[in-house]
């Protein structure tokens, strides 16, 4: 299998730690890919139609897209209970919520690099992060419980969506006021799927 991948992308990074966390990762040869949303990298275009990252091309059977896709093939592959029956609806939706998270802040970053600066509309920008601010609200107050149950998607997918905002909106300052999330991402961030997995430029 190849994993077409592209820069500091968190949702690459979601799928990078999966493949930590199911003992995938040896099975799986790294692509780096141009992933601009102006100007997709052709290779990328010819496995995933959108032009979007991560998409992972399997020996047999056509490329998957879509790191929710990804990550629950990669699951079933490795039969790695990523995703427990007993607790599905809310791994789901705590993943959901963590891909809204990186949703949200990518396109902040896009907002800033791809747009004539005379064009950034700074009240677009401070609505997509009103998103991710009433995002980690409700997990701060809502899901500790889950986020402290034994690991899943749901947790991966929020450690990488925080990992992120500490890569490009540090500034930002996302653990203010949100000390039991902060407590712990201190800890899940120290698994070694997540020290190995640290973007990087």
């Amino acid at each position: 299998m190849k994993l077409l991948k592209a820069g500091p992308s968190p949702f690459v990074r979601k799928v990078l730690v999966t493949l930590h966390e199911t003992g995938l990762i040896d099975e799986v040869e790294m692509v780096s890919v141009a992933a601009s949303p102006l100007s997709p990298d052709p290779a990328l275009i010819s496995a995933n139609p959108v032009g979007k990252i991560p998409a992972l091309v399997r020996d047999n059977g056509p490329t998957l897209y879509d790191s929710r896709v990804i990550c629950r093939f990669l699951d079933d592959k490795a039969q790695a209970g990523l995703y427990p029956s007993s607790r599905l609806w809310d791994t789901l939706t705590l993943e959901a919520t963590a891909d809204g998270i990186m949703d949200a802040a990518v396109l902040i970053i896009y907002e800033e690099r791809f747009r004539p600066v005379e064009k950034v509309s700074m009240e677009w920008i401070e609505g997509q992060w009103s998103k991710v601010s009433r995002a980690l609200d409700a997990v701060n107050t809502r899901w500790m419980s889950h986020l402290l149950a034994p690991v899943d998607m749901g947790q991966i997918a929020m450690a990488s969506a925080l990992g992120y905002l500490d890569f490009r909106h540090e500034a930002r300052s996302w653990r203010t006021g949100r000390a039991a999330l902060a407590e712990w991402y201190a800890t899940f961030s120290q698994r070694a799927s997540m020290t190995g997995t640290e973007p990087e430029g």
